[in-house]
């Protein structure tokens, strides 16, 4: 029988348990030196005691972005490489990668290319022909070239995680729809633009027959960058062009929900973006822009936000280098993307690219040679680098669907918070200093002390 007494004895215990359970961060740690690898450390708990430590208060009900993901591209190479690990090892690679469990860092964004990337073994499209042909009704586009590796990896992940969000980028539109017959360089010609759009809708039409949903497409990675192998110039004028009169307007008329993303450069053109969006037309039919950070500040992401408030941001790539320190990377990455990027606006941090072999192949030729994957994979085995930590800090803890609140940012300890959709609290901090760095976070009044040695990531988690 549930007398009164019971009652009251079920709230105080309630009571007790919530506040309990309220009481500690939960605390992860990598350390520069790789001595404490997104390792576990002692709860921190709350005092009402004071210090005169600089102080981090959390407010929870200022929010900004909501968050779509952290993860990875997924290139042509990356998926050959994984798909060389016999069963077992890359069973449990995927379970780790994409998973929930404990052991998981649960990456819930990928970025593909359309066609092959520079990080593919050699440069196509999807509707690749002989000198001089043309193909403007797309009866010969065929996906075939991603069909070995890149779609049934693709569905593993999926079967794992079926709400990963994946972004889809071009490299270069087929070479017959050019101006130039390569692959390097060149632009699409003007009579091309509507096959072009066409060529979009085919693809995400083929996805979606094989159960790969395309929640995004950027129209051209990298528009201002003509030497790569792959690659295709396409100025802000001739992508405004593009997106109102051909590509929007065909996702318009087959019902294509896939969010269509300008720009994909670096942070050094704002202006670029900003010049697409002014265009009224094509704004219309454009959800967002993305961004890689080769060039320019993060700051840049504000300043586009500031001209368009009501359009999204994304950032889409960045790569750690061959000859990169491990202690270097992880600041820099930590400082300017994950807490950079989604403190001015960002609702993705991808790192490119996922794996690579111990030569960092493979790529194009004349493709990038120096980019490290989070990967190493060699001889069956699997060798984590710095991208997997810097993005597991975050990937792991902030799920797709949680908000970014407010912080204030103290001197030497650089942060971001967020609140996920089953209201845990995450701060995300990162010691900027030379030396060993304590702090308070606050929330709601109460206090935990927190000590971050130099250069060092934590991240603390309040169920």
């Amino acid at each position: 029988m549930f007398n009164k007494s019971n009652s009251i004895l079920f709230i105080f215990l309630f009571t007790t348990h919530f506040c309990f359970s309220q009481s500690k961060f939960e605390f992860w740690l990598t350390k520069p030196d790789q001595t404490a690898l997104l390792q576990k450390q002692n709860n921190l708990s709350f005092t009402n005691k004071t210090n005169d430590l600089p102080t981090i208060a959390i407010d929870q009900n200022q929010t900004f972005q909501t968050i779509d993901g952290f993860g990875f591209a997924l290139t042509g190479g990356s998926a050959l490489v994984i798909n060389q690990l016999d069963k077992v090892t890359k069973k449990n690679l995927l379970q780790e990668l994409f998973g929930n469990k404990k052991n998981s860092i649960s990456i819930s964004y990928l970025r593909i290319s359309i066609g092959a990337s520079d990080l593919n073994v050699e440069p196509f499209t999807y509707d690749d022909l002989p000198r001089g042909e043309t193909d403007e009704r797309l009866e010969k586009f065929s996906l075939t070239k991603d069909e070995k590796d890149v779609l049934p990896l693709l569905k593993e992940i999926i079967r794992i995680n079926p709400k990963i969000k994946i972004m889809a980028s071009p490299w270069t539109a087929p070479v017959w729809m050019k101006d130039k017959d390569s692959f390097i360089g060149g632009k699409l010609q003007p009579g091309f633009y509507g096959v072009y759009a066409d060529y979009f809708l085919k693809y995400i039409q083929e996805m979606e027959k094989r159960g790969i949903k395309i929640d995004a497409i950027t129209v051209q990675n990298e528009p201002l960058h003509d030497g790569n192998n792959p690659s295709m110039l396409m100025l802000p004028k001739e992508q405004a062009d593009f997106v109102k009169n051909h590509l929007g307007k065909a996702f318009q008329a087959a019902n294509i929900k896939t969010k269509i993303i300008i720009y994909d450069h670096n942070c050094d053109k704002p202006e670029y973006p900003i010049e697409v969006l002014n265009d009224a037309e094509a704004k219309r039919f454009i959800d967002g822009s993305a961004f890689h950070l080769y060039g320019g500040e993060i700051g840049c992401l504000s300043k586009v936000k500031s001209a368009h408030p009501d359009k999204n941001l994304y950032f889409t790539e960045q790569y750690t280098s061959s000859n990169g320190a491990f202690a270097g990377d992880l600041n820099w990455h930590v400082k300017n993307l994950i807490i950079g990027a989604t403190r001015n606006w960002s609702k993705t941090v991808l790192e490119w690219n996922l794996a690579n072999d111990a030569k960092f192949k493979p790529h194009t030729e004349g493709g990038c040679d120096v980019c490290k994957g989070a990967l190493t994979i060699a001889n069956n085995s699997v060798t984590r680098n710095v991208s997997y930590y810097i993005i597991a800090h975050a990937a792991k803890f902030v799920p797709s669907g949680s908000v970014r609140i407010d912080t204030n940012v103290t001197e030497n300890i650089n942060n971001v918070a967020f609140k996920t959709p089953k209201g845990a609290i995450v701060i995300i901090a990162q010691n900027d200093n030379n030396k060993t760095e304590s702090f308070n976070i606050k929330f709601k009044q109460k206090s935990a002390l927190a000590t971050l040695p130099a250069g060092a990531i934590g991240t603390f988690l309040l169920n």
